[in-house]
């Protein structure tokens, strides 16, 4: 009950933000509201015949209050364990990104949802990285002070390092060396290495990094990258579609990283 009553001041004010946002928008878009003319009092922001003039300013400035709210717990300090965080955050997004589809449905219809939701979504999670960037970082230097053993790095992208090279290996240097060397009637070696070297390896090299450090969702990307490198590369030399590589590239070592994490995750009990 004590920290429902010491967020609800922030909430309260967050709230109240977003309604006055939600009356100043609906200010400024009325026809004469900035570049001269007539101005109305009663003005809803709501363009659905089907709903009453008053009910819609009510939900419209409902809604926004909601969404002012919501955003107001956005500035909340993290949660302390990594699973309550994910949760409370999807939980979080889901409320934010149902309370502005509500809002575009009273005003504009279904057919504008991504119009609103798509911006919302990459901003939201810009915003999400940054702040758990810092919190990863505020926990290294906590960790730092006490005199503990430094923790894992921020997607794993240190113990992924000493297989980076392997990529580069398998996903940029080999098919570009067998590309030189292929028919070019019949590209045999470049079918063999499509379908059966690239997708072996990429597994195996992504169960080796899984089974000893777990989860390192870096190594799939990039081998992804290494195969976009080689696209243009590839058409130097040849006119063969190679597109196809780079999702083959990617599932490969993402599906073996995944196998082995289980695997390391069963054997620890």
């Amino acid at each position: 009950m004590s920290t429902i009553r010491s967020r609800l001041p922030r909430l309260l004010l967050g709230g109240a933000l977003g309604a006055a946002a939600y009356l100043l928008l609906s200010f400024v878009t009325q026809p004469g509201a900035l570049f001269g003319g007539s101005l109305e009092l009663a003005f809803t922001f709501c363009f659905d015949s089907r709903v009453p003039e008053v009910l819609g300013a009510a939900l419209g400035i409902a809604l926004w209050f909601a969404f002012g709210a919501e955003t107001a717990v956005a500035t909340l300090p993290f949660a302390a364990e990594g699973r309550a965080l994910l949760l409370r955050s999807l939980a979080h997004l889901a409320l934010m990104a149902l309370t502005l589809a509500a809002w575009v449905l009273l005003n504009f219809g279904a057919a504008e949802l991504p119009f609103f939701l798509v911006p919302f979504l990459l901003v939201y999670a810009l915003i999400w990285l940054g702040r758990w960037v810092g919190w990863c970082a505020e926990l290294a230097a906590i960790r730092e002070k006490l005199g503990l053993a430094p923790g894992r790095s921020l997607f794993h992208w240190r113990e992924t390092l000493p297989y980076l090279s392997f990529a580069v290996l398998l996903c940029l240097a080999a098919p570009f060396v067998l590309r030189l060397a292929d028919a070019p009637d019949v590209p045999l070696l470049s079918i063999l290495y499509g379908f059966l070297l690239l997708p072996v390896s990429g597994f195996a090299s992504g169960f080796s990094l899984g089974r000893r450090q777990g989860l390192c969702p870096l190594y799939p990307l990039a081998c992804a990258g290494c195969m976009l490198l080689f696209l243009p590369l590839a058409r130097l030399i040849s006119n063969m579609a190679d597109g196809v590589l780079v999702p083959i590239a990617l599932c490969a070592a993402l599906l073996g990283n995944l196998a082995g994490a289980a695997l390391r995750r069963y054997r620890r009990g």
